[in-house]
């Protein structure tokens, strides 16, 4: 039974955390489903975006310790980083999601606690319940977020707050995230909210949407000269593309895009 399920319609995908009776607590082998699903759509030229929630009452209460610790010699194998993405399995879980080139829009309801914030940071934007329950939750247990959250959080909030969260791993709500700036937008139904903010997005060009997300993922705090150079690298792709030259057609004649598969 698979644990992550994965459906595409439009060009957009729906993913799930499917472990509902656990509250889509994470295993190793649930991990290693999220990571084979990344790259799995990530390869999808025709991609549009993608929404990822999770199944039944939460969207992931974290790391599920009493399977996992059974396992200490996988638990070791998958603390080891791969060289070449300098990522081991638990950190690709959540990062593989930056590397898919569409937008990636996480809908979170319920539980959002440990590895769990750490994939929802993963994405491109989130979307939440203002009554979820969100919690860096690994301070409980006397550890760390170590599924790439680090740099997660500090993309997002300030080091002081960045800090509190992590240190006192205490408890805070859907509206409080979005007040932080962990949360994009508030939402009922966040799953609905992120697919129709999906299919805004599937009319603009997927190659301007790849090329956006790079170029930010890349540059973020790095040195303006940096992030001039690659403002130059991706504009002349895109000057002369033919994805452009559809977006171009239809700002003018309002008639809505056929867009081609995704080029870089």
């Amino acid at each position: 039974m698979s644990l992550v399920t994965a459906t595409t319609s439009d060009g957009i995908a729906q993913v799930r955390l499917a472990r509902p009776d656990k509250l889509n607590a994470l295993t190793l082998p649930l991990l290693d489903e999220l990571v084979a699903t990344a790259r799995g759509l990530g390869r999808d030229k025709t991609l549009r975006a993608v929404v990822l929630a999770g199944e039944g009452d939460s969207f992931c209460a974290g790391l599920d310790f009493s399977s996992t610790l059974k396992r200490p010699a996988d638990v070791a194998k998958a603390f080891t980083p791969r060289p070449w993405r300098g990522t081991n399995v638990f950190q690709e879980a959540a990062w593989a999601w930056r590397r898919v080139p569409a937008p990636v829009i996480v809908a979170v309801h319920g539980h959002c606690l440990g590895g769990g914030v750490q994939i929802a940071l993963g994405a491109d934007f989130r979307f939440a319940t203002p009554d979820s329950t969100w919690s860096v939750l690994e301070g409980r247990w006397g550890i760390i977020p170590d599924m790439s959250g680090v740099q997660a959080l500090s993309e997002l909030v300030g080091i002081d707050t960045a800090k509190r969260l992590t240190m006192t791993a205490e408890m805070f709500s859907g509206k409080q995230a979005h007040d932080l700036g962990l949360v994009t937008e508030l939402d009922a139904d966040p799953v609905a909210a992120a697919t129709a903010f999906a299919q805004r997005l599937a009319e603009k060009s997927p190659d301007a949407l790849a090329a956006t997300k790079r170029i930010f993922n890349d540059t973020w705090h790095r040195s303006a000269r940096r992030t001039f150079a690659r403002e130059r690298v991706e504009q002349a792709f895109l000057l002369f593309a033919a994805n452009t030259k559809i977006a171009r057609k239809a700002a003018f004649t309002k008639v809505a895009p056929a867009y081609k598969p995704r080029q870089r």
